[in-house]
C-alpha cells in the first residue's frame, strides 16, 4: 500500500468497540513485530493505542482491497 492508495480514517470516529476490537485484531495479525523483546497483547495493544492517540500513527483505509492498517506518522 503506498501513500496514494488509501485514506486516513480518524480514530477518534470510531466507536469505543469498533476500536477496541481493531486494535485486538491488528496486534494478532501474523508477523507483527514488536522488536526484540515479545510483549503480551495488552501491551502491544496499549503501545497501538499510544501511538494512534499521539498521533505518532494513523488508521489508513485502502477502498480497492478493503482492508485497512496502520501506519507511522511522518
Amino acid at each position: 500500500m503506498n501513500d496514494n492508495d488509501y485514506v486516513e480514517i480518524p480514530w477518534q470516529k470510531l466507536s469505543p468497540d469498533a476500536f477496541q476490537g481493531m486494535l485486538e485484531e491488528l496486534v494478532s495479525r501474523e508477523g507483527t513485530d514488536y522488536g526484540e523483546q515479545e510483549l503480551s497483547t495488552e501491551a502491544k495493544i496499549s503501545q497501538l493505542r499510544q501511538a494512534l492517540t499521539q498521533k505518532r500513527a494513523a488508521i489508513a483505509f485502502c477502498p480497492d482491497s478493503e482492508s485497512w492498517t496502520v501506519i507511522a506518522k511522518d
